[in-house]
């Protein structure tokens, strides 16, 4: 996700000598020299000193590890600390951080990697106008940008985007298979399944949300299209996906409480 960060901002007209990356892998440092044009130092005092804005993209059990050693620096200049480390409380980030360093929390999917994420956000009351304008500025390098106004509302985004990527993947791969056993050639059902699930994402962002207008708009009554849908209300397919979003949300809450416990 830092990767994909940094190479949003560069297209965003940001220039290199802008950002200063802290990494502690030789072979992920070079690469990000190499692919970006960036400083980047295996010292993470380095890389934050000086900084407006600093973004946690580390591994969730990495975290206080990064973030203890960095407390006075962080601490003596108070820069704005976004985490998009997934399920670490802002509380505990805080606390990390050390006094008075201002700490709020996104939840990026992986469509950010091609600059077409889904970003929740959350900011405590705390974190003023501009910073929170300074933060959707970066964040926007991933995508779109959802202020949610409850922190703990991220465990439903990452229920919702942060994990939803697979569930459309899963759709399309089942599509796919039940074409191949009504005789369609393999690779041909999964490229078409794939095309459809391209197309349709397109249609949706164009479409401003109304994903109930668009599915009417494909659904002619007694066609084909109702005739499937119909055996998919059956099988009641609206409960399966509400559950399936409520294990989702309850799992990122367990994991967060183990995580900062």
């Amino acid at each position: 996700m830092g990767r994909a960060l940094i190479g949003g901002l560069l297209r965003s007209g940001m220039r290199p000598e802008q950002l200063s990356v802290g990494e502690s892998e030789a072979a992920a440092r070079e690469a990000v020299r190499c692919d970006f044009a960036v400083s980047a130092t295996a010292d993470n005092r380095a890389a934050v000193a000086d900084a407006s804005i600093v973004v946690l993209a580390v591994k969730p059990q990495d975290a206080a590890a990064v973030v203890r050693p960095l407390a006075d620096a962080l601490a003596a200049t108070r820069p704005l600390l976004i985490s998009v480390a997934a399920g670490i409380r802002i509380a505990a980030l805080e606390g990390w951080c050390g006094t008075g360093v201002p700490v709020m929390r996104a939840m990026p999917n992986r469509p950010a990697r091609i600059g077409a994420g889904a970003t929740g956000v959350y900011a405590p009351a705390a974190i003023g106008p501009e910073q929170r304008a300074a933060a959707e500025r970066v964040l926007q390098a991933l995508g779109e940008v959802f202020w949610v106004q409850a922190e703990e509302l991220l465990d439903v985004v990452t229920a919702l985007s942060g994990s939803g990527p697979a569930y459309f993947f899963l759709f399309a791969e089942l599509m796919a298979e039940a074409g191949a056993q009504l005789g369609l050639e393999s690779a041909m059902a999964q490229r078409l399944a794939a095309a459809t699930l391209y197309g349709s994402g397109l249609l949706a962002r164009a479409g401003e949300g109304d994903l109930a207008r668009l599915r009417r708009e494909v659904t002619s009554t007694g066609g084909t299209t109702e005739a499937a849908l119909r055996t998919l209300e059956a099988a009641d397919l609206r409960a399966t996906v509400r559950a399936a979003l409520s294990a989702a949300t309850q799992r990122g809450r367990e994991l967060a409480a183990a995580r900062t416990s």
